[in-house]
């Protein structure tokens, strides 16, 4: 079984507490439905990064990331079906899904 990280890009956060409670509701199923998958439930991003060029030079930037999860699934398929329900969706993001390989 190899792990995917799902990348969140874009989307909005709720703006009052009753979204909040809703979106971390869904949040909560969505977890608890992937049981044993979850490897790391992840976290969202500050939109305020720092970029470090091949010289060293580091430049503010602004992410287009929005935050992650990583999960384990048995194929990039499956592990894009497990994405398709993220609640990360409802708030209009998207989800890159990659696999990781462990080389260390």
């Amino acid at each position: 079984m190899a792990k995917y990280l799902l990348l969140y890009a874009g989307g909005t956060m709720p703006e009052t507490e009753e979204e909040t409670a809703q979106v971390m509701k869904a949040w909560d199923s969505w977890l608890s439905g992937l049981g044993g998958a979850v490897a790391d439930a992840g976290n969202p991003f500050t939109s305020d990064s720092k970029t470090i060029a091949s010289d060293g030079s580091v430049t503010d930037t602004k992410a287009t990331a929005s935050g992650y999860s990583v999960i384990e699934a048995n194929s990039l398929d499956e592990a894009t079906k497990l994405a398709g329900s993220c609640p990360v969706l409802l708030g209009g993001a998207q989800i890159m899904v990659f696999e990781t390989f462990n080389v260390m």
